[in-house]
């Protein structure tokens, strides 16, 4: 028999009802009840950064957060990520500019942390977002171009 909760929980400012398992994942309640597939599974581990997301302003690996820890708090992922209108997020322009990805399954955890490192003054230099960004792999070497986005966006929104 299992455990199961139910959950209020505030995701891109809506309010999402979920009933999982009490040792259901953010990532999977993310992901497989809700239905919200833009974050990532990658390593399942929390070694990788495809799974972040931000809560209560900070980044979060959800794949090692259980989706119980977060109820009651803000839950922002990739499908949140807004800019007036329908233009894009700044993050999400830089990365698209300087082509800061190859075959994309890493972006969304890249650009969430890339919008927190900035958001918490860390992109004053290449070394600073290197060193802010280092918790996010790309298996396909795009970091030089990462790096470019992020000191673009952060001189946007700056």
């Amino acid at each position: 028999m299992t455990n199961q909760i139910s959950l209020n929980l505030d995701i891109n400012g809506k309010s999402r009802q979920v009933t999982v398992e009490a040792r259901v994942t953010l990532l999977d309640a993310l992901r497989e009840h809700l239905e919200l597939t833009g974050t990532k599974k990658g390593c399942d581990h929390g070694q990788c950064g495809a799974c972040t997301v931000h809560v209560d302003g900070e980044r979060v690996l959800s794949c090692l957060t259980l989706a119980a820890q977060v109820e009651g708090s803000t839950i922002n992922t990739i499908e949140g990520l807004s800019a007036p209108g329908d233009a894009l997020h700044p993050v999400q322009a830089a990365f698209l500019e300087h082509d800061a990805f190859q075959c994309g399954y890493c972006t969304p955890g890249q650009i969430m942390s890339a919008v927190a490192c900035i958001r918490e003054g860390h992109a004053g230099s290449d070394d600073e977002i290197r060193e802010y960004m280092s918790g996010n792999l790309c298996r396909c070497g795009a970091y030089p171009h990462i790096v470019d986005a992020v000191r673009e966006a952060a001189k946007e929104l700056s």
